[in-house]
């Protein structure tokens, strides 16, 4: 049985990564299909720069992996729980966007 402590690490570290809009982006293309970094910087439009320090964060939350293919470098989910992961909680967020239940979303932006 997972700790409490245990649980809460393996969240805050989803929000981290969830939290920069590349790098959902990146989650959401490796959903899809394993890809280079090259690729994968072309996709997004990005510097293979920042994608490279994006990809570093994903992997030290757990999320992504690096397997070596030849002399390249494919990266893909950690494990393919995480892409249905992605898809209920991007379908759950949708479906609770519509019925907004908090009255001072517009006014605080929390919502």
């Amino acid at each position: 049985m997972l700790s409490l402590a245990t649980d809460l690490d393996a969240l805050t570290r989803f929000g981290r990564a969830l939290a920069d809009p590349i790098r959902c982006r990146i989650l959401l293309a490796l959903r899809e299909a394993p890809a280079y970094p090259a690729d994968l910087a072309d996709t997004l439009g990005i510097s293979r720069t920042r994608l490279s320090n994006h990809l570093a964060c994903l992997r030290d939350c757990g999320l992504v992996v690096a397997v070596p293919d030849g002399r390249r470098v494919r990266y893909e989910l950690a494990d393919p729980r995480l892409g249905h992961a992605l898809d209920d909680l991007r379908s759950a967020v949708v479906a609770v966007e519509t019925d907004r239940t908090c009255a001072e979303a517009e006014e605080k932006g929390c919502c």
